[in-house]
């Protein structure tokens, strides 16, 4: 076998064996929902759901601006032109479900839900889990816990610090304090290629050396999902006082200080 056809073998796969022209399952912003074993179905229903009504809340379109509007235009008389017009325009209207979507893992207790602009997954979870947090309603039954993801690679060092370029850095950048203290969060599933540490240490030399790992007490948590060829990245605030996310456990320990008081 010559050069050349050596050369384009290696590009036809990716560092795990698949095909580089074969689209990843998990790609693109979302969030990780990890669920009751065998509630998998469950999990997503209920999670289409709640973030849909936060999506109204946080990201309203045009469409829930006019609904009032349009309810009154109806109540009224009309031409039959006019009335016409205004259903196309209904139709015309972007669905939500569409902002979401569910991708498959084929893994138990594991649920993936890829998200659309203009929904941002860490103002979404991080909204939903600071009111379980106030009022302990969680609003499902079968999801433990939520990660956002901003956004996704191939498991590979050099995908994975092109991430983490894109997404970590600017957040760091913003700071007004002038530093942040900070710490790597990993979670890895059915994955071996790379250890954890190779990966914290390319992330960390990623990040300007004035901002300094607090393992401890730090202000900014860099959340990365591993889970097979798949890198996920985000970076939040307060992952610890919100249980990492867990709604379950911030709704127990909500309603354990309401039932004291």
């Amino acid at each position: 076998m010559s050069e050349n056809q050596e050369r384009l073998l290696k590009k036809r796969f990716r560092n795990d064996g698949s095909s580089v022209w074969t689209r990843r399952n998990i790609d693109g912003p979302g969030v990780w929902l990890t669920c009751v074993k065998g509630k998998e179905r469950q999990a997503i229903g209920e999670t289409y759901d709640l973030f849909e009504s936060l999506t109204d809340e946080l990201w309203p379109t045009d469409s829930d601006a006019n609904d009032d509007e349009d309810s009154k235009q109806a109540d009224g008389q009309e031409d039959l032109e006019k009335a016409i017009s205004r259903e196309i325009e209904i139709i015309k209207r972007p669905r939500k479900d569409k902002w979401f979507a569910n991708c498959q893992t084929n893994t138990p207790c594991l649920v993936f839900i890829s998200c659309k602009p203009p929904v941002d997954p860490v103002a979404l979870v991080s909204t939903h889990v600071k009111r379980v947090e106030e009022t302990g309603v969680t609003h499902t039954r079968s999801t433990l816990r939520l990660t956002p993801v901003t956004n996704s690679c191939d498991a590979n060092l050099s995908e994975i610090t092109s991430l983490c370029k894109r997404i970590a850095v600017p957040v760091f950048e913003k700071g007004e304090s002038g530093f942040y203290r900070y710490k790597i969060e990993i979670r890895m599933r059915n994955h071996s290629t790379l250890s954890r540490e190779e990966i914290i240490r390319a992330i960390a030399q990623c990040i300007p050396e004035r901002h300094k790992v607090d393992l401890q007490n730090p202000e900014l948590f860099i959340l990365v999902e591993i889970f097979k060829a798949t890198c996920g990245m985000s970076v939040v605030r307060d992952y610890y006082k919100y249980k990492k996310f867990n709604v379950v456990e911030l709704s127990q320990a909500r309603l354990a200080v309401n039932n004291d008081e």
